[in-house]
């Protein structure tokens, strides 16, 4: 049916449905007003100039006569005034009103405060000074419709004759005396509603943001932009503040001045790890909020990542005034609430991130997307993530011309192919705040490595340490040797291949380390292992409880959430010396070591890769703590010529991994986003469609893909009377990409959601429960059979019912534990999903996950992925019902569900734990201590939080409340948008 002659016959038929009516819409006389903040510049009275000076310049927070207490209670000034005004007085005897009037301003008392100014005048009230002596300025209306002042085009002076003309007589005037006296009075009567320093900071602000808005329309190589890269001086301050960077390194400079950066031009650029590649990325970011008033899409690799930033910048958010929104897990909200008077950060995961693409483009709002800046751009090789990745990069140059890409990778031998998909250029450069030094350890022998060298090592020394004969057998690799060396003055990570090695070799490093370890911050040490233990609620793990009091501990996903944070914590602060670690900590959070040893050089059972390796010895070396950081890897003979060999890792297309699923996905969101023409020719498999697919053309693959997707009834194929091919997406096919469902279990859901609804169990969480279990988790998990028959006699008849009801009757789980034969066949999917939905069934009930690990005999670490995958499936599935009309009961239902497992804490603490990086332990904390609602959290004094919150920083407490701050103000413009939506005046409102 489909040959290359009818490429470009398909077509996409479009079904035009009602839409939410157009923002633009006319208001109506019943439309509430904004509340505008207006900078009104007082007016000055022609006779007395000097006194409206002295009033403009003062403000609540200013004095501007120094160690002046009250002036009306200084006898000397206001003696000096009755001279200023005799003098007044007898030029008035003396001349015509007029002429007195005209030369007022040039009088003895406008000079004598002109001549001798205050000492020490504050910033604020010079610009006011100024601004009475300089001609008025209006608001330019070239500067996209702002309020700013134009700098390039002020007023004409006026004419003080032309005001006085027709004026009437004057009034007889009062003594200047009382007249000041009267007005400092009223003046401290008064309070001021805005402060006028923080006026004038604000009307600096605008103006430098406007000037680089103005710039960046004629912009060219050469232009400055303005006082920080086009940014308000505010924003280098906040960075000062907020980061403690008072300078950018040479290089980060240089890339922001990059013609491909001031052009706008899409660009990819690498660097070492801690090289400072992030603070590029944040500048270009609020340029992009601040300067062209557009959103900005941030797409990180990991949960942890995307919640580190969010709790990062809100504070700038806060700051700068723009909103920074969460897409992770669970969280996130599509299509975004679309703001009229706020821009927005969206900080995604990938695979929120291309949730988050899809509806933008969907509504039509793809274009307010004026930035998108991917961490880790690499992953682009990594299987089906790197797939997603891709995706929503193609979608974004397909359909917004005017968003600019900004890659941040790894050192890639393939990196033009990355170029010509996203007709970007490249920017590297080696720089490293700290120098690295690399070393190779080969039984006893430490070499450098050295290029230079033939063989690439360059012998160092020889690692003298005496080990007994026991402890020969227990540390073959002499790690005990290497890591004292460092520790515990200076810091240490040593990753290792396998969760359990780390377990064991943190263990195993305890047994001989001097006892002079555990005096070192004994105190914190002992807080720390208080804290893990309320974290765990009285639970604590065995090897932590071992290692924690000589400042080592391990770092994995075994770990909790609230373990692991508390974990960085303490290795942050130097409470704890070294961590035992595998690769997965050198990809998410940054935590710098004086040394790191790498114990072998294999994940798991794969041979390191390049970019991994770089990755771990990355994290050697401390900006502004240490001259250099080390790096060592541990290699066996038969290992070395591997590690020779091995090449630079290209980066190739995952759009065909696992089956082609990524494709297919593709495929079918584009036939549901009505824009499949000529949009395969812009991705990354079609730039390397020779090296990928030799045997298949794309064609040809696209194709295979719309016959799979027909015969899954996610696309029908049918013709016009023009024999033209169109395709059109069925609701199922809706549903599945509305809800990010993976194509292989979308018709499992589907059936299983239908069958519930035959007998949906309401008075108990289990049958939800068992609809969001994860599919994917299902073989992840063998059932102990004695703990699921128990499990299983302890639910109510009618969630025994319900088990039954979806294929677990009761007899078989009894015949299982019993050790004896089944006859009747059992889908032992659904047996071990039911499994994994008792799990988080109990989790619910109790939210102790120490205690429901151990009673399941799982690790705490597998039932937090567990927990983790279940809530965001449950919001792909919530999604998946808002499709089709025969789910809507399940749309309440779920949405709480969701929200309970996302959290899974008791109903109060839920509010603080929206709050980015506060987890269970820290939310009883804050709890406890009389912090109970977002609003709490979000007024809360900093100085007595931290003295409040055991273990608590200064830094966190001031992210806390920011990112508080931020969850408020979201909120609360969410809901003024819906207001305003109500009073909106329809555009298709009938008329004569």
């Amino acid at each position: 049916m489909y040959t290359d002659n009818h490429m470009h016959e398909i077509v996409v038929k479009r079904n035009f449905s009602s839409r939410k009516r157009s923002r633009d819409g006319m208001r109506s006389h019943i439309t509430p007003a904004k509340k505008r903040s207006s900078f009104t510049s007082e007016t000055c009275s022609t006779h007395a100039s000097g006194v409206s000076f002295l009033m403009q310049c003062c403000s609540d927070n200013e004095d501007l006569f120094e160690g002046y207490d009250s002036i009306v209670g200084d006898s000397a000034f206001l003696a000096k005034l009755e001279d200023v005004e005799l003098q007044m007085r007898q030029c008035h005897d003396q001349q015509t009103q007029n002429a007195c009037e005209d030369d007022l301003s040039d009088s003895i008392l406008a000079e004598d405060f002109r001549d001798s100014p205050p000492r020490a005048l504050p910033s604020s009230q010079l610009e006011f000074q100024k601004a009475v002596t300089t001609p008025d300025k209006r608001p330019s209306r070239s500067a996209h419709n702002t309020s700013t002042p134009d700098l390039m085009n002020p007023r004409p002076a006026v004419n003080h004759a032309d005001l006085i003309v027709n004026k009437p007589p004057p009034k007889a005037r009062r003594s200047m005396k009382d007249h000041l006296k009267k007005v400092l009075i009223d003046n401290a009567a008064t309070s001021s509603t805005v402060s006028k320093t923080v006026q004038q900071k604000e009307a600096v602000m605008t103006e430098e943001i406007s000037f680089a808005m103005q710039a960046m329309e004629s912009i060219s190589a050469e232009q400055d932009l303005g006082p920080f890269f086009g940014l308000p001086s505010k924003v280098k301050d906040l960075i000062f503040i907020l980061k403690g960077i008072q300078d950018l390194y040479e290089w980060q400079k240089t890339c922001l001045s990059l013609d491909s950066v001031q052009q706008r031009r899409n660009l990819i650029y690498s660097l070492p790890t801690s090289g400072g590649k992030t603070l590029v990325a944040e500048i270009l970011i609020f340029k992009e909020l601040l300067c062209r008033k557009k959103d900005a899409l941030l797409i990180l690799p990991y949960i942890s990542l995307v919640q580190e930033k969010v709790r990062g910048l809100s504070s700038f958010g806060i700051e700068l005034d723009f909103m920074v929104e969460e897409y992770a897990g669970s969280k996130g909200r599509f299509p975004p609430v679309k703001r009229r008077n706020k821009n927005s950060l969206y900080i995604t995961t990938i695979e929120k991130g291309h949730s988050l693409v899809n509806s933008l483009i969907e509504n039509d709002r793809l274009e307010n997307i004026g930035l998108v800046v991917v961490d880790e751009l690499h992953m682009l090789g990594d299987g089906s993530r790197g797939a997603i990745l891709e995706m929503t990069l193609s979608k974004i140059l397909y359909m917004s011309k005017s968003t600019q890409i900004i890659g941040m990778s790894a050192t890639l031998g393939n990196v033009g192919d990355l170029q010509t998909f996203l007709k970007a250029e490249n920017y590297t450069n080696d720089f490293r705040p700290v120098e690295l030094k690399e070393y190779v350890k080969i039984k006893d022998s430490i070499y450098e490595v050295d290029p230079r060298e033939e063989t690439c090592f360059s012998f160092s020394r020889l690692l003298d340490f005496k080990y007994s004969s026991g402890m020969q057998k227990m540390d073959p690799d002499r790690i005990i040797a290497l890591a004292t060396e460092v520790i515990p003055q200076q810091s240490c990570l040593i990753f290792c291949a396998t969760k359990k090695n780390c377990e064991n070799l943190a263990g195993m490093i305890c047994k001989y380390l001097n006892k002079e370890f555990l005096k070192h911050k004994e105190a914190e040490k002992a807080t720390l292992l208080s804290e893990l233990k309320n974290s765990g609620n009285g639970s604590l793990c065995p090897v932590l409880q071992k290692t924690v009091p000589f400042g080592l501990a391990y770092h994995h996903s075994g770990l909790t959430s609230d373990e692991r944070k508390l974990v960085e914590e303490a290795y942050s602060s130097g409470v704890l010396c070294l961590l035992t670690c595998t690769s997965t900590l050198a990809a998410g959070i940054n935590l710098p070591a004086r040394r790191v040893i790498l114990r072998s050089p294999y994940v798991a059972a794969e041979f390191l890769k390049r970019s991994q390796y770089k990755q771990m010895v990355g994290r050697a070396g401390r900006a502004g703590i240490d001259a250099m950081g080390e790096s060592i890897l541990i290699l066996q003979d038969k290992d070395i010529n591997m590690l020779l060999s091995a090449p630079m890792e290209k980066c190739y297309s995952n759009l065909l991994h696992d089956g082609g699923r990524g494709l297919l996905s593709l495929v079918l969101s584009l036939i549901g986003l009505k824009v499949l023409r000529d949009f395969m020719k812009g991705t990354l498999l079609s730039v390397q469609e020779a090296q990928v697919s030799p045997e298949r053309s794309l064609w040809d693959l696209t194709v295979e893909s719309i016959e799979t997707l027909k015969q899954k009834s996610l696309i029908e194929v049918s013709a016009d009377v023009n024999n033209q091919t169109i395709l059109q997406i069925t609701r199922l096919g809706r549903a599945t990409f509305k809800g990010s469902v993976d194509l292989s279990c979308c018709d499992l859901l589907y059936r299983d959601l239908s069958k519930g609804l035959e007998g949906l169990l309401l008075n108990s969480f289990l049958h939800l429960v068992y609809l969001v279990t994860p599919y994917d988790m299902v073989h992840q998990c063998k059932p102990d059979w004695m703990i699921y028959f128990r499990q299983f006699t302890n639910l109510s008849p009618a969630e025994q019912k319900m088990a039954t009801a979806v294929g677990v009757p009761e007899s078989f789980v009894a015949r299982m534990a019993a050790g004896q034969s089944v006859r009747k066949s059992v889908d032992i999917v659904v047996v071990n999903r039911l499994y994994l939905a008792l799990v988080l069934y109990s989790l619910l009930k109790e939210t102790n996950l120490w205690n429901v690990s151990d009673r399941f005999q799982l690790t705490r670490g597998f039932v937090q992925t567990l927990l983790s995958s279940a809530s965001a499936f449950g919001s792909s599935v919530l999604h998946f019902t808002e499709e089709l009309e025969e789910f809507w009961a399940y749309k309440a239902l779920l949405s709480e569900l969701t929200r309970r497992l996302t959290y899974c804490v008791q109903a109060e603490l839920i509010p603080l734990m929206e709050v980015a990086g506060v987890m269970e332990h820290r939310a009883k904390q804050l709890y406890n201590a009389g912090y109970k609602t977002l609003a709490h959290l979000a007024n809360a004094d900093p100085q007595i939080l931290v003295q409040t919150i055991e273990n608590l920083f200064k830094r966190q407490a001031n992210q806390i409340i920011a990112s508080a701050k931020m969850l408020i103000k979201e909120k609360a413009e969410a809901l003024q948008e819906e207001v305003d939506d109500l009073f909106m005046l329809p555009s298709d409102l009938p008329s004569l």
